[in-house]
């Protein structure tokens, strides 16, 4: 499990039907590379995966209630 880029961020974004700007993938990639970084220690151990796209999604989720 690597520190993803802002071009993979929006690459996957994009694929799960969910397109970014360049600069919102940017701010993903800050925000979230901090755990990917923190578990790096310990991956491929755990049940789950960290995938950017969720993350996005969860946000625009919670905004349309």
């Amino acid at each position: 499990m690597t520190r993803p880029s802002a071009k993979e961020i929006k690459a996957v974004a994009d694929a799960a039907g969910i397109p970014v700007d360049a600069d919102v993938a940017e701010r993903i990639a800050g925000s979230i590379g901090p755990a990917f970084e923190g578990f790096a220690a310990i991956s491929g151990t755990l049940p789950f995966d960290l995938e950017p796209a969720s993350f996005l999604l969860a946000q625009t989720l919670e905004g349309s209630k």
